[in-house]
């Protein structure tokens, strides 16, 4: 079977996890392989730097955070995700390029085109062959990952509302420039409608035809 590179992206408290959850039982039960894995953090490597850039304590300087998130990204292509699609698995990954480019070159203002490039350079040019863009209103996102987990939030969830919707807002700017890669999806909705949605993309990207 051919390997295929899926990749979820959205704001905080879009479903990510859920949605790849779903996604991952409905591809095993059809006979896929399925890798999960995040960034950062789908690693042994990648956890200790998720532990820097997500929680550690005081001022990280952007720049520096950019390189962490770049860091963490060529091992982890490299280790994990290219031998993963080369034996051809389905890799379903909860972040990748375009939250870089979302969160660093836009929101911190590194620039979108430099955290792009820095971002390619580190996983040697592999790119999604689908990328599925959960979309949510900024403050219901919060208000779930509120009540998920109470009032502990981390480095990034931690940043004003305004830093969150100029986040979105790149996230959506980036599906429009790119259509045929990107899938925009209501993270509104119920939690099967989107699973179904997302199934009618994936199905046929990994041969699955169920009619």
């Amino acid at each position: 079977m051919t390997g295929r590179f899926i990749t979820l992206e959205g704001g905080d408290g879009a479903g990510k996890t859920t949605q790849a959850e779903l996604l991952t039982a409905w591809l095993e039960e059809r006979g896929r392989t399925v890798v999960r894995t995040r960034e950062p953090g789908g690693t042994d490597l990648g956890v200790r730097i998720r532990e820097i850039v997500l929680h550690e304590r005081g001022h990280v300087a952007p720049r520096a955070e950019a390189l962490l998130y770049a860091a963490d990204r060529a091992h982890h292509v490299e280790t994990l995700v290219r031998p993963a699609i080369a034996r051809g698995d389905v890799v379903l990954q909860d972040r990748y390029i375009d939250s870089s480019v979302a969160y660093q070159g836009v929101a911190r203002g590194l620039g979108a085109e430099q955290i792009r490039s820095l971002s390619e350079w580190a996983a040697d040019g592999l790119a999604p062959d689908l990328t599925i863009l959960l979309d949510l209103d900024v403050a219901v996102g919060r208000a779930r990952v509120a009540a998920a987990r109470g009032d502990t939030f981390d480095r990034l969830e931690s940043e004003a509302e305004a830093f969150h919707e100029t986040v979105r807002q790149a996230f959506l700017d980036m599906a429009a420039a790119e259509p045929r890669r990107f899938l925009v999806v209501d993270a509104g909705a119920s939690a099967p409608e989107v699973q179904r949605a997302i199934r009618s993309a994936v199905g046929p990207l990994v041969g699955i035809d169920e009619g």
